[in-house]
């Protein structure tokens, strides 16, 4: 019984110190994204403090989804599981349609986001939370059955095969591409064998490579990552600005407000290469704890999952930890010139205000699931 005791009350300190840890990154990312988009945001015709507001409306708009999903019990979302699949299916379709301009307007041609302002998402963002809970639904379900490639993965193929296709008709490869990667690791955790992950990559790759040709812009980037290529200076100008601005920060960094790459060099700043502007104005120390605290983040994670009580939970909570540990992973990495471009979000630091109600909720779920687990070693 005391052995019980303890270990709850070791989960519920893990629990509170996600909670801090989540807070101190929205807080820090509101701090970070007025710093490098003020300048931008003036430029634009509008105060300073344009997108930090935003995000800070965001923020709280996410905290409320926050509390309010640890106090529901995370075997909704596997009830509803298919449900929620379907309307984001559905609201993935709205983009695509030509009569839709009026409440999905084309962006940097590209038409990934609904709504009317200043109500606009991202349903490719909320897609990542349904596969992900989709795929845990079933792969709980199928128990054992998951090692079989007719029974196991070809099933989750015929479903996220459609969904991640709507998400590159947007397009918007690097969320298509991460959301079959959370699924994979849902699956390869409940047991799929990796011999059926390489027949599904073998036999998707001509399709892949065709896609990336045909819309130009990903193989660009891929060209530019491996140094291939003709105009090979114009392709990697964003990654190469981004490198200037961590080489810049030095051990301390220049000081808040004070980096000089958001000042038109390094495009998207305060969303796509936020990790750079760390960098460039908290220096390394500043980048250290950064990356210290997702690391922190995901150890507990993990730990949520293990303890889980269920292999539903177990599954939901390691692929919510990959949601946002994987996601700052590769942004980190396209920042730093390891991995190709992809436009993905720093979670609960850059500004997307869909990035961060997703994150926020994902915390949420997590967070039950670990109190859960927790009272029922108690009881035990």
């Amino acid at each position: 019984m005391r052995k019980s005791t303890a270990a709850s009350a070791v989960a519920t300190w893990e629990l509170r110190l996600v909670g801090l840890i989540v807070v101190t990154l929205v807080a820090f990312g509101i701090v970070a994204v007025y710093g490098a988009s003020s300048i931008w945001a003036v430029q634009e015709g509008s105060e300073g403090s344009f997108f930090a507001q935003r995000q800070l409306g965001g923020a709280l708009v996410g905290i409320m989804l926050l509390l309010v999903a640890t106090r529901i019990d995370y075997h909704v979302w596997q009830r509803n599981a298919w449900l929620i699949l379907g309307a984001v299916v559905l609201v993935l379709i709205i983009p695509l349609l030509p009569f839709t301009e009026a409440i999905s307007a084309p962006r940097n041609d590209a038409r990934r986001w609904v709504g009317v302002a200043p109500l606009v998402l991202q349903p490719s963002e909320f897609a990542k939370f349904a596969v992900v809970a989709w795929t845990a639904m079933l792969a709980a379900k199928k128990g054992t059955s998951i090692r079989s490639f007719k029974r196991g993965v070809l099933p989750f193929v015929v479903v996220l095969v459609p969904v991640c296709l709507l998400i590159l008709g947007e397009p918007d490869l690097s969320t298509a591409s991460l959301t079959i990667l959370l699924a994979a690791i849902v699956l390869f955790t409940a047991g799929a064998r990796i011999g059926h992950f390489l027949v599904v990559a073998i036999v998707a790759l001509p399709f892949a490579w065709q896609w990336v040709v045909r819309e130009g812009y990903g193989l660009q980037r891929m060209m530019s990552f491996l140094g291939l290529g003709e105009n090979l200076a114009d392709a990697s100008w964003q990654i190469n600005q981004s490198l200037i601005g961590f080489g810049s920060g030095r051990l301390f960094g220049l000081g808040f407000g004070q980096g000089l790459q958001k000042l038109g060099y390094l495009p998207y700043a305060y969303s796509d290469f936020i990790f750079s502007t760390i960098g460039e104005e908290w220096g390394f120390v500043g980048v250290t704890l950064i990356v210290l605290l997702y690391a922190i983040f995901i150890t507990i994670g993990l730990r949520i999952a293990r303890n889980a009580r269920d292999s539903f939970g177990m599954l939901l909570a390691t692929g919510l930890t990959a949601l946002i540990g994987l996601t700052a992973l590769l942004h980190m990495a396209v920042t730093l010139s390891l991995a190709p471009a992809t436009g993905l979000s720093l979670p609960f630091v850059s500004y997307g205000r869909s990035n961060l109600l997703v994150s926020l909720f994902a915390v949420g779920v997590l967070v039950n699931i670990g109190g859960r687990g927790a009272r029922q070693r108690t009881r035990s």
